[in-house]
């Protein structure tokens, strides 16, 4: 059973697409469900200032990618590095275990992001 805060994110989808001119892009996918996330993010003085997303996954994948973003504006590099699942589980008011790979997938979308950001 979802969180009502998970469904709000899957149905109303914040920060949702591209950005013009990004500071550093991400893809990463989960190798066994097949889910993908995208994020794109500007930066100025090592702060996130803009943050999009795109997801294609399922309902917890796409939920997770919404409240992600919210979660990374304004965040710098020390905070992505100090990124674990559990802020995404958090945000989302708990995901079941059978869409914990939701969490993963937003941890790993953000050490790749961190690992791009000067």
């Amino acid at each position: 059973m979802y969180s009502a805060r998970l469904l709000d994110h899957f149905q109303t989808p914040r920060n949702v697409g591209d950005l013009q001119d990004p500071s550093a892009v991400v893809e990463v996918e989960n190798p066994i469900c097949g889910d993908i996330l995208r994020l794109g993010v500007k930066v100025l003085n090592g702060t996130l200032t803009e943050v999009r997303y795109k997801t294609r996954g399922c309902a917890a994948s796409i939920a997770a990618g919404s409240a992600l973003t919210e979660w990374l504006n304004g965040k710098t590099k020390t905070e992505l590095i100090a990124f674990q699942p559990s802020i995404v589980e958090d945000l989302l008011d708990g995901l079941p275990n059978e869409s914990k790979h939701a969490a993963v997938l937003c941890a790993d979308a953000v050490k790749a992001l961190a690992l791009r950001i000067v």
